[in-house]
């Protein structure tokens, strides 16, 4: 397994782009991940980030690390979102590969907490998130709020 990082190998922004938004996008919604992930190559701030995981040469999984994940709690960041495994390759905790990723990256940038919103109860627990509260987001939905320390 592999994880790449799409700021440091940005031959991979094209097909992350199009793997991602399969994954997360509505019609209504490609141009976010396209611009978001367009920008992340050269930005000067630490984030965004955007990961794939890689088995050779097939993509398994995918992340991001970013500063808000649509959600009224935009006093905390960072944040992981667009966790996703390929449905033949769940059980394995592969999706712990990208959040360490996700962890070390936060971590060295200076983060010491690293969020992430979700309706999965128990998941992110057996990673280290433990549940802080819940949050809004602008669709009307409201989704849990899971921190973890950056030791």
């Amino acid at each position: 397994m592999k994880i790449i990082s799409v700021r440091e190998e940005p031959s991979y922004a094209d097909l992350a782009t199009r793997y991602i938004q399969s994954k997360w996008a509505s019609e209504d919604s490609l141009m976010v991940y396209e611009d978001c992930i367009a920008h992340c190559i050269a930005a000067q701030a630490p984030l965004p980030q955007w990961y794939l995981l890689m088995n050779d040469d097939e993509i398994i999984g995918c992340a991001g690390l970013v500063t808000n994940d649509f959600i009224s709690r935009m006093d905390l960041y960072p944040w992981v979102c667009a966790v996703y495994i390929e449905e033949s390759h769940r059980g394995h905790a592969y999706g712990a590969l990208l959040l360490e990723q996700a962890k070390k990256d936060a971590k060295r940038h200076g983060f010491t907490q690293l969020y992430l919103c979700t309706d999965h109860i128990g998941l992110y627990e057996r990673y280290g998130f433990s549940h802080i509260g819940t949050g809004y987001h602008p669709w009307g939905e409201s989704s849990r709020i899971y921190a973890a320390k950056l030791d």
